[in-house]
């Protein structure tokens, strides 16, 4: 074992994705010296990823071999390009499917049969790779599968270029560093808001009291009164919560676009070992149940076969720093069944997935288990949100637009809206959560630097 090793494990965000100078957390990272010197480096800011990193990685089958890195090559390459082609029918009046999912499987049934050389094995590999990159888009998209996922408003999404990286002191490294800036107390932490009453007047205590529209009420009794409040809940709590959250309840519009936008769970499984059973140079462990097709019904007996949305390990680097670890990602209602299992009960199952795929029936459990619960967090109910079937882009913008609607109100903003559900094209990602932030913020000196109506 390592005994030098921090045991460093984000169990939030993971990566900066897309680390060039159009992302303003790494910005910051660079300009606070919080990133490594591989991070930093002109080349990588470059790349063009498209969202899906290119990583050193080994694929295992279920029959537990290592499967042709050609094979998974040609099907991954396929499902890009397939997840590409639905760029094009942003804007379309009549896309041919509601979602992302059906309009993937509906091509790759219309063009693997003729793939593969004809053969049966090498179709069924194929199928059952595609399969597993269906998954991996459940995890990138926070969703449980495709089929929520909206085909129209999908391209709207913009990724940024550059090889996504890590913070090597951990993402709160950054909140670390920002909140330094700020005068002492200026943060209360665990203070927990009920309710926020607006479109009122509450008066302060005190001779030259003040009249204020809004009041935040916390969990332990302690009252703010306020001008603005900028509202950063995840939308998961406000799905749950919004009605009884403002008072009075938020306007219709603002409600729908609450219900219709789509919200998922995606977690993290960290697995600790004495010694890795990986080669120094993977960082990518990935695995592809051989029996599975996406144009095939998945089992629906969740307790039996949730570890097969599994979609793989990656290795954290440097094990320096680490220690053998691998982080497996699952994404959906599977995810969510596996926050209600035991410790004990999730290390068994990954045990047995890395026994099935490594064809090694001895190869030692892991020492330890940590895993991230983003669906059972009252405050959270979810990871990131995603634009649902249903829904579209403009549902974010409402999100996003500022309260009360009447833009000649006398009290203006007083409920504002940030987050990354409140980002139209980087909805989903710190870089989208950030702006949003910085937009509020500017919204507000907008306001205090308008000149008063004579």
């Amino acid at each position: 074992s390592l005994p030098a090793a921090s045991g460093l494990a984000e169990m939030g965000a993971h990566w900066i994705h897309g680390p060039s100078p159009g992302n303003p957390v790494f910005r910051l990272a660079s300009r606070y010296g919080l990133l490594g010197p591989e991070a930093a480096r002109e080349e990588n800011q470059q790349v063009e990823a498209g969202g899906h990193p290119p990583m050193p990685s080994v694929t295992y089958g279920s029959s537990g071999k290592v499967l042709s890195p050609k094979a998974v090559r040609e099907a991954r390459d396929l499902f890009y390009a397939l997840l590409a082609s639905t760029r094009a029918f942003q804007g379309s009046k009549e896309p041919p499917w509601p979602s992302v999912g059906q309009y993937v499987r509906a091509e790759i049934a219309r063009t693997v049969p003729t793939m593969a050389g004809g053969q049966e094995d090498a179709r069924r590999l194929q199928l059952a790779v595609l399969a597993a990159c269906l998954k991996l888009e459940c995890c990138i998209s926070g969703t449980h599968s495709m089929d929520l996922v909206a085909l129209e408003p999908f391209g709207e999404y913009v990724s940024l270029p550059g090889l996504d990286c890590t913070f090597p002191g951990g993402y709160s490294s950054l909140a670390e560093r920002l909140l330094s800036d700020l005068p002492e107390g200026t943060v209360l932490l665990n203070k927990a808001v009920r309710t926020i009453q607006w479109q009122s007047s509450f008066r302060e205590e005190g001779d030259d009291a003040r009249v204020f529209p809004v009041r935040v009420e916390c969990e332990d009794g302690d009252v703010f009164l306020a001008d603005h409040v900028i509202v950063t809940v995840p939308l998961g709590f406000l799905k749950e919560h919004h009605q009884e959250f403002f008072q009075p309840p938020l306007p219709e519009r603002k409600a729908q676009a609450i219900r219709h936008l789509g919200f998922g769970t995606n977690n993290k499984i960290f697995l600790e070992f004495e010694q890795p059973f990986w080669e120094p140079q993977q960082q990518l462990l990935e695995v592809v149940w051989e029996d599975e097709s996406p144009l095939e019904e998945p089992s629906a007996d969740l307790e039996a076969n949730w570890f097969k949305k599994l979609i793989g390990f990656v290795v954290l680097q440097p094990p320096e720093q680490h220690g053998h670890v691998l982080c497996g990602f699952i994404a959906g209602k599977e995810s969510e069944h596996m926050e209600t299992l035991s410790d004990a009960e999730v290390l068994g199952a990954m045990t047995r997935v890395l026994r099935t795929m490594t064809g090694n029936p001895s190869l030692p459990a892991p020492r330890s288990v940590l895993r991230s619960r983003w669906h059972s967090a009252p405050y959270t109910r979810g990871s990131y949100s995603y634009v649902a079937v249903g829904s579209s882009g403009d549902d974010i913008d409402v999100l996003a637009q500022p309260l009360p609607e009447d833009p000649r109100d006398p009290r203006p903003l007083q409920l504002l809206f940030a987050g990354e559900a409140t980002h139209r094209t980087f909805y989903s990602t710190t870089h989208g959560a950030l702006l949003s932030g910085w937009r509020e913020a500017e919204r507000l000196n907008h306001l205090f630097q308008a000149p008063v109506p004579a």
